[in-house]
């Protein structure tokens, strides 16, 4: 695997700086990380998965990626200019207010398809389903159980494995199954739900940092 661009590991001094308790665990965040930008230089995307808290946090990993973050995500000259040529009007606003993604599909959202599969076929199957349509190859499912024993979580993770989708678990505790099948398993130091949580917030957030410096901090050096 390669190495952290030097570039982006101011992101995760201060998110230890902040954070002391996550020293253990820094190859692990870093190693994640290089997954993510990986994925997302090969043309793939992140299936995002989680129960209640984590299922939160699954729908706001995916807002961060999916317009800007911190930096601008102008849309290219040339998409800009093809909007305005298929509507004049509409298309200078679009253009102007449209921002590029690092696409990413929360799995806890689409509520008919879930509410319909779960009543009809398995309720511990609806992540599985939804990744099974969503997911191909190259893709990554980063899956978040506290515990990391989930049954609908590690239900897609049997899924992603057998769709040579890789897998990054964010958890806790002693990482639980997830961990074993993950592919890099992100274990928060902490035994308390509550806890857990609060530390993978600010771990997620400096993965959407770093992806989003390394994606588009370029737009932002040149304006």
């Amino acid at each position: 695997m390669k190495e952290l661009d030097t570039r982006l590991n101011k992101h995760i001094e201060l998110l230890i700086s902040r954070f002391p308790k996550l020293e253990s665990i820094r190859e692990d965040i870093i190693n994640a990380y290089l997954l993510f930008e990986e994925c997302y230089e090969n043309g793939g995307k992140l299936l995002i998965a989680g129960n209640g808290g984590s299922a939160a946090d699954a729908e706001h990993i995916a807002g961060e990626l999916m317009k800007s973050f911190r930096l601008g995500r102008k849309v290219s000259t040339e998409f800009a200019e093809k909007l305005q040529e298929t509507d004049p009007v509409r298309g200078k606003i679009l253009a102007e207010t449209l921002e590029c993604t690092l696409t990413a599909i929360p799995l806890t959202a689409h509520e008919a398809l879930s509410t319909a599969y779960i009543n009809d076929k398995a309720p511990l199957g609806v992540f599985a389903q939804q990744l099974f349509g969503f997911g191909r190859k190259g893709d990554i499912f980063l899956a978040l159980s506290t515990s990391g024993n989930s049954e609908n979580i590690m239900n897609a993770a049997v899924v992603a494995k057998s769709m040579g989708i890789r897998i990054v678990g964010l958890t806790g505790k002693d990482g639980g199954e997830l961990a074993k099948v993950s592919d890099v398993a992100v274990i928060a130091p902490e035994s308390e739900t509550y806890m857990i949580q609060e530390l993978h917030l600010p771990i997620y957030h400096c993965w959407c940092l770093m992806l989003e410096e390394k994606f588009f901090g370029i737009q932002k050096i040149s304006e």
